[in-house]
């Protein structure tokens, strides 16, 4: 009974937290839009993993001043005529052997080559941070875009709802007329062709609104058939700069300073600058030093012991060897011993430790590497390295020059705007005063309904005018903030 109540309690209290999650979804405002759009976007993540990559390269760059080290150790069987490892001479006798070498090289000096070529990956991994920032700031300005656009429809849509009601008003108001006797049927059959072409404009602008919000969510990488709404703030109540605050020159300034691709621009023509001294370091002579340790092991090497034994020949003069049961084993090897005594004659292998110890070598030193000859490559890279320092500064030359292009193509275009809301303003102002008035008249039944419809569908249409330049003022202020370095905010 107990397990039953408390799983009562966990299933409500799961129950809650879901319809508390669900809650919360609601419509998205620009702000949950970004940042959904920020974390999600597929290009805004591969310039997080070019970022990754960057860096990568620059810690390996910093850690290229630490001296090279490695071991190798081999092991193997050899037989037919070939090398003893531990004699360097000839033999013919099947051997098992192992080898083992550690060696290490660290520079002493290459006209700072590596401190260059660091700073260079250093610039760069900063610059690949700033490219991360631009891809952000882009998709904030393509998604406030297409939030403004799925704005501004449903607006259209909201204009248009209250222009099929006032139609179906109108009409119900004129069939009681008509049905009264004071007016003529066809001023009810010209309400009715006006209610249906409104339907129709109504259920265009709807589809309008599901295509910018398809849009949208395409652009914030959600599923298609998720459900999916957008908050609908007023458009009057959108904060913007004044027009005095967005003069092209201060915005192009600040533009300057922060702008991430300035930023970007700037760090990779730094990264090419030190990638020139470091291309042209590989024309001089470099210094280094060295050092190593390494031993081995054979099977064939061995010890003879006794004096008198059958078989056993004395030393060969003229090859410097004894013959053992048949066996031929040279004498020049500082390894092998004779050894006069009691016991019988027979062969030992030296132990893999005493021979290790007894192979044990060391070498350390300096050298040198002077380049004299590779096919020209050291001095075409550094002349390579040179030209892709001056195209980096005309990507900056050009880069400056379509910014502060963009920026006052905006200023204008906000300019511009702006007035065309103020008159669209005055326009929808003139038109809500000759609608008031016809449609008096018309109820008084001096004007036909072709002239009450025409009046009606010019405000409409004043409205819709009136909506549009405020939503294109709103958005060209928008970006000249955005260009200021403020953000996209609404």
């Amino acid at each position: 009974m107990l397990f039953f109540k408390r799983l009562s309690y966990c299933l409500f209290f799961g129950l809650g937290l879901v319809q508390e999650s669900q809650a919360q979804e609601g419509p998205w405002d620009l702000r949950r839009c970004v940042e959904y759009a920020i974390a999600n976007n597929i290009s805004t993540k591969q310039a997080d993993v070019q970022r990754r990559i960057s860096e990568l390269l620059y810690q390996q760059g910093k850690k290229a001043r630490i001296p090279t080290a490695d071991f190798n150790t081999n092991t193997g069987y050899q037989f037919g005529r070939s090398i003893d490892p531990t004699t360097n001479l000839f033999t013919n006798q099947q051997l098992l052997f192992q080898g083992f070498q550690f060696n290490t090289n660290v520079t002493i000096f290459n006209w700072n080559r590596i401190t260059n070529n660091m700073l260079a990956s250093k610039f760069e991994a900063e610059a690949a941070l700033a490219d991360v920032e631009k891809n952000k700031n882009d998709l904030a300005l393509n998604v406030a875009t297409a939030y403004l656009t799925a704005l501004l429809s449903k607006v259209q849509v909201d204009i248009v709802e209250v222009q099929v009601k006032q139609s179906a008003s109108q009409l119900n108001d004129t069939r009681k007329r008509v049905e009264a006797g004071t007016l003529p049927e066809l001023n009810s059959v010209d309400l009715e062709a006006q209610l249906a072409r409104d339907s129709s404009s109504l259920i265009t602008a709807q589809s309008t609104y599901e295509l910018n919000l398809l849009s949208l969510k395409a652009l914030l990488a959600l599923d298609a058939g998720a459900p999916f709404a957008i908050a609908v703030p007023p458009v009057d109540r959108i904060p913007v700069d004044p027009i005095a605050e967005l003069e092209p020159e201060l915005v192009y300034t600040m533009a300057l300073q922060n702008q991430p691709v300035i930023k970007a621009n700037d760090l990779r023509k730094k990264s090419l600058e030190y990638s020139i001294k470091a291309a042209k370091s590989n024309l001089y002579p470099s210094f280094f030093a060295f050092g190593g340790l390494a031993s081995n092991f054979a099977s064939s090497n061995r010890k003879i012991t006794g004096a008198n034994f059958l078989g056993y020949n004395p030393p060969n003069p003229s090859n410097g060897a004894v013959t053992v049961n048949g066996d031929v084993i040279p004498l020049q090897s500082p390894n092998i011993q004779i050894q006069q005594g009691n016991k019988s004659f027979g062969e030992l292998w030296e132990g893999w430790g005493t021979q290790m110890s007894n192979n044990f070598r060391q070498n350390i030193g300096i050298g040198i590497s002077i380049p004299i000859l590779g096919g020209w490559q050291a001095r075409t890279n550094y002349q390579q390295s040179k030209l892709n320092l001056a195209n980096a500064n005309l990507i900056i030359e050009q880069g400056n020059l379509n910014l502060k292009s963009s920026i006052y193509n905006a200023y204008t275009s906000a300019v511009a705007a702006m007035q065309k809301f103020n008159a669209a303003r005055n326009s929808v102002n003139a038109a809500e005063r000759s609608y008031n008035f016809t449609l008096r008249r018309y109820e008084l039944g001096l004007l036909s309904t072709l002239e009450l419809i025409t009046s009606q569908t010019n405000l409409t249409r004043s409205k819709i005018d009136m909506v549009n330049a405020q939503f294109d003022y709103v958005f060209r202020m928008k970006v000249l903030e955005f260009y200021k370095g403020q953000g996209i905010k609404l």
